[in-house]
């Protein structure tokens, strides 16, 4: 698992058919990488969050089937930003 910032929606015209119904969040490690996270749980821009990745995201997201490989399994309620950025 890993601590990311969710920076902003990410909106696709044409998915593949897992996820379709599914929201896709742009995420920021905390040397700046920006990657797409699957979001089942409802983050929003500013949340940090806890990613988790490869093929336990696929567990985390409810269905082995969805095509993922980075997932936010959890909003994080307290976090100090400049102890992440280091």
């Amino acid at each position: 698992m890993q601590i990311h910032r969710v920076v902003r929606d990410m909106v696709t015209s044409k998915r593949n058919f897992w996820l379709a119904a599914k929201s896709l969040r742009v995420v920021e490690d905390c040397t700046g990488n920006l990657e797409v996270a699957l979001d089942p749980i409802g983050a929003k821009p500013g949340d940090f969050v806890v990613t988790i990745g490869v093929s336990a995201a696929r567990i985390a997201a409810g269905n082995p089937k969805i095509t993922t490989d980075l997932t936010i399994g959890g909003i994080i309620d307290h976090w100090d930003e400049e102890s992440w950025r280091g």
